[in-house]
């Protein structure tokens, strides 16, 4: 019986490899894998005389199916690969030339703040960098924000979970009570506590001169210069003699640089908790108008307030400095005369490849 399943096996096979070779199309293929492949084929009642043999002979008998399925079946693999590719290419003119490919670039907001990270590298100013969760203490009181101040009103500020669960502190946690709770940072100058921190502990002194770009967030109602996410840079300068002017020239050079030497800009007085005096500054482009209006606010500024640099364990009475801080998208806006930033946000393909190119 073994010699009879063996002979089968091998004249099989033979011819198999023979009509697989011999197909000229995959038609002709699938006419050879229905005469031996298919669960009619002439394989199958050589499979079924190989499972109904004696035990003794099963062993010899399965390694000889082995080498037949082992030979067999690449071989039509092969055959089925070679007319599909044969199929893939049939038709295509390589003369012919190739079809474009778009290019993709930064978005325009990315793109915008690079380019303004370039401007003050150009200055002398360094990269700082925090995080998107912080603390009402690095958020707010260490920047000289009362209690009561509207900002820190959950109508105004995304507060998360309460820290100690959190971070699996006990609530009684002096550290967790004096940092406070949770929050997703709603400007960048935490970022300027945490590099005047970082001097201090280090036993170093000003000067400090950094810029920290990030996105903040606001329970702000969504219009055309306002989102609830959306991207700040926040700069400081801390050294001995810094004064209103080097805010001023420093803040006047860069937004020159950045939207052009036409641009018109003004300072009026405001109030932030963490500088004293404090200003905005307005910006205006000929023809450029954002809702009907002329001026766009596009940056907050002042000289730190004397409680911040004590806060952060800087000698208040011998440094001074200044610090700003603008909304990236605004910057966009006026750069690419675009009168509603939630158009950044809509990634409108046709939109963004008109604007990208320009910064």
């Amino acid at each position: 019986m073994e010699n009879e399943i063996r002979q089968q096996i091998d004249a099989l096979r033979s011819d198999i490899l023979s009509a697989l070779a011999a197909a000229p199309d995959a038609a002709a293929l699938e006419e050879v894998r229905l005469k031996y492949f298919s669960k009619n084929g002439l394989i199958a009642p050589v499979m079924e005389k190989v499972g109904s043999a004696p035990k003794e002979l099963r062993p010899v008998l399965g390694r000889l199916v082995n080498e037949f399925k082992a030979t067999v079946n690449p071989a039509f693999e092969e055959r089925k690969n070679a007319f599909a590719a044969a199929a893939e290419t049939a038709g295509i003119d390589a003369t012919l030339p190739g079809r474009p490919v778009p290019v993709g670039s930064l978005h325009p907001i990315y793109a915008a703040r690079d380019r303004a990270i370039g401007i003050f590298r150009r200055l002398g100013f360094a990269l700082a960098d925090g995080p998107d969760i912080e603390t009402e203490h690095y958020n707010f009181d260490a920047l000289n924000t009362p209690k009561d101040h509207p900002a820190r009103n959950e109508g105004d500020t995304f507060y998360l979970a309460d820290r100690a669960l959190r971070h699996g502190l006990s609530k009684d946690d002096a550290s967790a009570a004096k940092e406070g709770r949770l929050l997703l940072r709603t400007q960048t100058s935490p970022v300027q506590i945490r590099v005047l921190e970082q001097l201090a502990a280090s036993g170093k002194q000003p000067p400090v001169r950094i810029v920290a770009p990030g996105r903040c967030y606001r329970r702000d109602e969504i219009d055309a210069t306002h989102g609830i996410a959306f991207h700040q840079m926040e700069g400081l300068v801390v050294d001995e003699g810094v004064s209103l002017a080097d805010l001023k020239g420093t803040l006047e050079l860069f937004f020159r640089e950045l939207l052009g030497e036409d641009l018109k800009f003004r300072f009026r007085p405001h109030f932030f908790p963490f500088t004293e005096p404090s200003f905005e500054v307005d910006a205006s482009r000929p023809g450029n108008q954002v809702k009907g209006r002329e001026w766009l606010e596009i940056c907050g500024c002042g000289m730190v307030h004397p409680k911040v640099l004590a806060n952060a364990g800087i000698d208040p009475e011998r440094y001074t400095g200044f610090a700003f801080g603008f909304g990236i998208e605004r910057i966009a806006m006026m750069v690419h005369q675009v009168n509603d930033l939630r158009l950044f946000g809509e990634n409108d393909v046709r939109l963004l490849s008109q604007l990208s190119p320009k910064v």
